[in-house]
């Protein structure tokens, strides 16, 4: 599986309810949930976020509560991967779950800026920017 987008970088403890704030949590449509993905923490993202972007962030990423909204609005939102040095758990399982692409690799981290143009070969393991 291959990603390609530009990186969309934020920091450490980004947690689920800065992913999708709990008052939109009384609706399950995805594309309803998409147009607030990240709104509290950015709200220039859905602006700007494109079909392929990719998330790039700190430590425990997805930290917070257990739910499955938060995985799901970013895919939602077109994200096709998030790259973060570490995931709180509960976050890591839901993206399996839910079908969003995750790799922990805090040395990409490092070395991808905000607006880099990131490729992911998640067969061969490499991450490019």
């Amino acid at each position: 599986m291959q990603f390609e987008g530009t990186a969309i970088k934020y920091g450490r403890d980004v947690d689920t309810d800065a992913i999708i704030a709990a008052r939109y949590l009384n609706s399950s449509d995805m594309e309803e949930l998409a147009a607030h993905c990240m709104e509290d923490l950015d709200p220039t993202f859905t602006q700007r976020v494109k079909p392929g972007d990719i998330i790039i962030a700190g430590e425990n990423f997805g930290c917070g509560s257990s739910r499955e909204h938060a995985p799901s609005c970013i895919k939602a939102a077109g994200i096709s991967c998030v790259i973060a040095k570490s995931f709180a758990r509960i976050f890591y399982r839901n993206a399996i779950n839910t079908g969003l692409a995750i790799m922990e690799c805090p040395e990409a981290v490092d070395a991808i800026s905000n607006g880099d143009i990131v490729s992911v070969d998640a067969d061969a393991g490499t991450i490019t920017d």
